[in-house]
């Protein structure tokens, strides 16, 4: 615990020893590169997005600074009352507006917010709330905090898959069981869950197999997809479905490349073009003639568009941006005075590496279209300030390091 004796250390230590500067610079580095390639990616259509990504991250900034004087243990305290906030925005998207078929935002007129982004953040830090506060010790001594956590987790996930957005609920269990893992839960429970994974998997597999018969026998009319809903195993909608199917059988859901797989085909050629070197800030042709569409190229899919233009080069230098990052956080965490600092950043590097994973996969084909953004470069002001906040949690958890607080 922290004593006046150790608060007046901590305030006798040279400040920049109690800041982490590299992890502020890769963030003013993604800031920047994101702010070119958005500029770049609506260049064709005048859109003035890059000019609205340069107040977001100004904001996501003073609130990274913010955070990070913070004293991180302030979010336990208050980590029931940032949960349920955070619930409560969740269901008010269901009356909000909906775009692309999606409830996923609050519209206050003149901005929307997309509160699942928040919810990652609450989540994350009543989790570790939960974790830190539990006995940990065998299954039986376990039992309690586990299904604490399997709740607080449930909800939000629940939420947001009936916005629909399967890309943001599945970042969820990487992150739980990171945080099981941490805490050091006995490893019998993970050997029951990796097989309930597995099990779900396969029905899973089943649900699209049985998608795919019914796509190869052409019932492609309205009433064929209900009927197909109505014996479905799995509550997923038709174009999640889609989706999985294009990744595992793009031939059999868009043969051509002219449907669902367009938007992968055309990252693909972006970022085979871009080769070594790229064509040049501003020179790429997939998003400016069109063919990466306006509606993705400035956020899912605006990796595409920094590998057309910085080549591989500009590519590996991003990913070498954000491994960086990730390494910080687990430093942070290696060196926290606390199991609840530790649960935090460690949670915070696996959000960031989900998102970096699937995001860039989803652009190069490695992994199904999810529509989860890539922190800091992808357009979104909810995503952008959120992820600002992470990371200033961290950067507190290091203010607040053991070795200062010895």
């Amino acid at each position: 615990m922290e004593t006046k004796a150790n608060r007046a250390e901590i305030s006798n230590i040279p400040e920049e020893k109690r800041w982490d500067l590299i992890t502020p610079l890769c963030l003013a580095c993604l800031c920047v590169m994101s702010i070119l390639f958005i500029k770049s990616a609506r260049a064709y259509d005048g859109g003035n997005e890059w000019k609205l990504q340069i107040i977001w991250c100004l904001i996501g900034f003073s609130v990274y600074f913010g955070a990070s004087i913070l004293d991180y243990r302030l979010f336990l305290k208050y980590a029931h009352i940032l949960y349920g906030l955070s619930m409560v925005s969740l269901l008010l998207v269901f009356g909000g507006p909906e775009i692309y078929g999606a409830s996923r935002w609050i519209d206050f007129g003149f901005f929307k917010i997309q509160p699942s982004e928040m919810a990652k953040f609450a989540t994350i830090v009543m989790g570790a709330s939960i974790l830190s506060r539990s006995k940990i010790g065998d299954i039986r001594d376990s039992l309690k905090g586990i299904l604490r956590l399997c709740i607080c987790f449930f909800v939000p996930m629940f939420l947001i898959f009936l916005q629909p957005d399967l890309g943001s609920t599945m970042v969820f269990p990487p992150i739980a069981f990171t945080l099981l893992y941490v805490a050091r839960i006995p490893a019998k429970f993970f050997i029951a869950t990796t097989a309930l994974f597995v099990a779900l998997l396969g029905v899973l597999s089943l649900d699209v197999y049985r998608y795919y018969q019914h796509k190869t026998e052409n019932l492609r009319s309205s009433e064929s997809v209900v009927a197909y809903e109505d014996n479905a195993l799995l509550p997923l909608k038709d174009y999640q479905r889609k989706r999985i199917l294009t990744f595992v059988a793009p031939e059999v859901v868009d043969p051509h490349g002219i449907g669902p797989n367009w938007n992968r085909v055309q990252a693909l050629i972006a970022v085979a073009t871009g080769g070594i070197s790229g064509k040049g800030l501003g020179e790429g042709m997939q998003a400016k003639l069109g063919y990466l569409p306006s509606a993705v190229a400035h956020n899912d899919f605006i990796f595409g568009v920094l590998a057309e233009e910085w080549g591989l080069i500009g590519s590996s230098f991003a990913i070498f941006v954000y491994a960086l990052i990730i390494y910080g956080c687990l430093k942070v965490a290696a060196n926290s005075a606390d199991l609840f600092g530790r649960l935090l950043a460690v949670s915070v590097s696996v959000l960031l590496m989900a998102h970096v994973f699937v995001n860039i996969g989803m652009t190069l084909g490695i992994t199904p279209i999810t529509g989860l953004p890539l922190p800091f470069l992808s357009h979104g002001g909810s995503f952008v300030v959120t992820s600002f906040l992470l990371m200033g949690v961290v950067q507190s958890v290091y203010r607040y390091r053991k070795e200062f607080l010895a």
